[in-house]
């Protein structure tokens, strides 16, 4: 079903992406290791990125918290972003609406 959203999806596609990019170990998710990961080409990675931000965009809509390697993949309902933390601290936010 995925999270409910005033914007453009794909344009929340696209700045989910980008933001999931800035976990460095995020290919775990996909259960891959770091050498595994380090020998696909940047768009083979980035094709990857853009998957797991499709997932993670579907799979928010039942569970309001993922984690994504080192990261947390969390839906905001009341703020209608979802955000994006390594530990405590938050690496970015994607707007819904």
């Amino acid at each position: 079903m995925g999270v409910k959203h005033g914007r453009d999806y794909e344009g929340i596609l696209t700045d989910l992406t980008q933001a999931i990019g800035r976990i460095p170990d995020r290919y775990v998710f996909f259960e891959m290791d770091e050498e595994e990961w380090s020998r696909l080409g940047v768009t083979e990675q980035l094709e990857v990125d853009e998957a797991l931000a499709e997932d993670l965009f579907y799979a928010l809509g039942e569970e309001s918290v993922i984690p994504v390697g080192s990261g947390v993949v969390i839906h905001d309902k009341d703020q209608h972003r979802i955000h994006i933390l390594i530990g405590e601290e938050e690496l970015t936010f994607v707007p819904l609406i």
